[in-house]
Formats: C-alpha cells, sequence, structure tokens
C-alpha cells in the first residue's frame, strides 16, 4: 500500500522536471527571405554573413560546411562525405552524393585472407578500412554548378574562424 503514494510522487516530479525542460527550450522562428540553422551558432552566422553579402542558399550551405569543419569538426567533415538535396528557385530538385569512394586500388578480394576467407576486421580497421572523402569535391561541386560567389568568397569565413581562433567553451567541445 505504501509503494502508491511513492510512484504518485514519482511520476509528479518527473512532470515537473519535464516541464521545466520545456519552458526552456527556444521559441519556435520564423524567416520570410532565408533561414540558416547548423549545430554551432559561429557556423550558422557564417551562412547568414554569406547571404548578406548576395550569395544565394547553395553558398550559405557551402560556408557553413567548411566553417563546422573547424568549429564542430565531429559534424563538419571535410575528411568524410554526405550527400546534399537542392530545390532550386525554378522548381526543379536534384541531388549530389558525395559519399566517400574506395581507393582506387581496391579489389574484390582485398578483405579476403590467401583462403579466400574473410579478414576479420580488415573492412573495419586499419589502412584498408579508409575511404577517399568526397565532401570538398562534393560541397565544390554544389557551388559551382549552383551557387553565386566564388569558392574563395564562401571558404573565407572558415580559413578565417582557423586562422584567428574562436572561443571554445564546454557546449562546443562537449559531445
Amino acid at each position: 500500500m505504501k509503494k502508491w503514494p511513492l510512484a504518485l510522487m514519482a511520476s509528479a516530479l518527473s512532470l515537473a522536471l519535464l516541464q521545466g525542460a520545456n519552458a526552456a527550450s527556444m521559441p519556435a522562428v520564423e524567416a520570410k527571405n532565408g533561414m540558416v540553422v547548423s549545430s554551432q551558432h559561429l557556423a550558422s552566422q557564417v551562412g547568414v554573413d554569406i547571404l548578406k553579402m548576395g550569395g544565394n542558399a547553395i553558398d550559405a550551405a557551402v560556408a557553413v560546411g567548411y566553417a563546422q569543419a573547424v568549429v564542430n569538426p565531429c559534424c563538419g567533415n571535410i575528411g568524410g562525405g554526405g550527400f546534399m538535396t537542392i530545390h532550386l528557385a525554378n522548381g526543379e530538385d536534384t541531388f549530389i552524393n558525395f559519399r566517400e569512394t574506395a581507393p582506387a586500388a581496391a579489389s574484390a578480394n582485398m578483405y579476403l585472407d590467401e583462403n579466400g576467407n574473410v579478414k576479420k576486421g580488415a573492412s573495419l580497421y586499419g589502412y584498408l578500412a579508409a575511404g577517399v572523402p568526397g565532401t570538398v569535391l562534393g560541397l565544390d561541386t554544389a557551388q559551382r554548378k549552383y551557387g553565386k560567389l566564388t569558392r574563395q568568397q564562401v571558404m573565407e569565413p572558415a580559413i578565417k574562424l582557423a586562422r584567428d581562433g574562436f572561443i571554445l567553451n564546454r557546449g562546443r567541445y562537449d559531445i
């Protein structure tokens, strides 16, 4: 009989804690002409600045990608790959796949031993597991085909962040 009040109190406390978390959340934001969102405010600001200097959404996305690689390397990955879905102003949709690819010397049996058996872990660990990064080529392709600014203009903010530095606090490095 005494477990019931304890369970009720625990439930009430849980609800109170959840309400507090909800109250602390950011309010919804709406925009009419554009918006830049990323996991790091400095990278987002780079995108906003690119839009303000006359760049389009692709220029901003590419600039944010390079800035993320500097200020939030776990999420910005010039050593990896990705995808970009693009909706153009004329209503056309397109897609760029810039995932990592196998090295030129890769072969169908590179993970097999001399008897044709799978080498345990060879595809996951070591130099044979590495792919060729595609991010830089993908971002460059998107920017060249669909951007308005030059590559130098969209990369300059990330270069400046890397060269001049930025304040790193717990929220920026605690993964």
